[in-house]
């Protein structure tokens, strides 16, 4: 919930402003970061939204004694009512918890909303962003946010991912390379039985790549921070993306503990103002966001909004997972591509990448850089994966 609800020390009551437009008409302001576990307190609990010449609607309800608690879950029940309505106003259909009944005897403004829809995961993001809200949740009750940001304030400086990039393409004239350590995927299972993470990292760090993706979920990819760490612990230079599946701040703070120096937003997953929220720590961390997108709306969505040093054009799918990596072509159009070039965005090319004709297709299209994983972490010799990737040896030993 965080970015959506506010909590304000007041009497009490609790206020709810909720306006009775549209979910198309939705835009939201944000109000701060307060997690709603905290419930050691009286105070008021503010959902709001707002819209160009809208009228609001407000309800009072007590909330003292033994009612604050049920005032409590019908306020965070309704900023997640909110939350999927803005969701869906900019065309995010990836859903980012299971719809639940509202609680009993509701008779609030989104009373008939969670009627006949389906509490089960649509795809298998969906499911992926179910569990991570799930996990977050349990990693919080270990290791508080509180104590992250302390944990994080005397790290060494990150280093700089898009530079990297940058200097690599300036190098070879050919995409700088994001190479992934990944040992799984929910789809193509094992990608290689003999998996040391490190090693790999190193064999990707003596073959040219610029910088490194490192998979960070256990469940579906077999990944982990513990990698992540092992990989930046062992003396490798490349910058490290932390590739996760960030549904909350909690995960930058920590991919920050563990060695990382740029992180993955998914525009398919998270709206306009969590990206906006989330680049702000990024920005305070010193990490870079590589922020993905799937689609033209995606594209466009993310070209409206400030800060963004890189964005991903992901050529697979997120329902099917199929791969179509012309999706990178469609994208760059030439508004586009303009538009991208005068705020000095890098654009990343993601999935379906196996050949030179691949790398050259998408550097042809616009593309500055790309993220590579299976097709390189499958080969005995990483290394020598890179060189027949883009058809020549483009090592710093070259």
């Amino acid at each position: 919930m965080e970015g959506i609800v506010s909590i304000a020390q007041q009497s009490s009551i609790s206020r709810v402003s909720l306006p009775f437009v549209k979910p198309f008409d939705f835009r939201v302001q944000s109000f701060g970061c307060v997690s709603m576990d905290d419930r050691k307190f009286n105070s008021s609990i503010r959902v709001q939204a707002q819209q160009s010449n809208s009228t609001h609607a407000s309800a009072t309800i007590p909330v003292s004694g033994e009612s604050l608690e049920r005032a409590l879950k019908i306020k965070e029940w309704e900023a997640g009512m909110l939350q999927a309505e803005v969701a869906a106003s900019q065309g995010i259909k990836i859903r980012r918890r299971p719809p639940t009944a509202p609680p009993s005897n509701y008779d609030g403004p989104f009373e008939f909303r969670a009627q006949d829809v389906s509490n089960a995961p649509s795809d298998v993001l969906e499911e992926i962003i179910w569990f991570k809200d799930v996990e977050v949740s349990q990693f919080k009750e270990r290791l508080s946010l509180d104590a992250l940001k302390e944990a994080v304030v005397d790290l060494p400086p990150t280093r700089d991912f898009p530079g990297a990039l940058r200097a690599a393409y300036q190098r070879t004239g050919l995409p700088g390379l994001i190479a992934e350590v990944k040992k799984a995927s929910p789809t193509r299972g094992i990608l290689r039985k003999d998996f040391n993470p490190v090693e790999v990292a190193k064999a990707y760090e003596r073959g040219g790549a610029a910088c490194l993706s490192v998979l960070t979920d256990e469940k579906y990819f077999q990944g982990s921070f513990e990698n992540l760490e092992a990989i930046r612990s062992a003396g490798v230079q490349c910058p490290l993306l932390c590739k996760e599946f960030v549904v909350d701040a909690w995960q930058i703070y920590y991919a920050r503990l563990k060695g990382a120096d740029a992180v993955l937003l998914i525009a398919g997953v998270l709206t306009d103002q969590d990206i906006r929220y989330m680049l702000n720590i990024c920005k305070t961390l010193g990490l870079a966001a590589l922020v993905e997108v799937h689609d033209e709306r995606e594209m466009d969505r993310m070209l409206a909004i400030e800060g963004i040093e890189l964005i991903g054009i992901n050529n697979r799918d997120l329902g099917s997972f199929e791969v179509d990596i012309s999706n990178t072509r469609k994208l760059l159009d030439k508004r586009r591509l303009e538009l991208l070039v005068s705020k000095n965005i890098i654009v990343v090319g993601e999935s379906g990448l196996f050949t030179p004709t691949d790398i050259n297709y998408v550097l042809e299209s616009g593309v500055k850089a790309v993220l590579v994983g299976e097709s390189l972490v499958k080969q005995p010799d990483p290394a020598k994966g890179i060189a027949n990737l883009f058809g020549k040896d483009i090592s710093l030993k070259a």
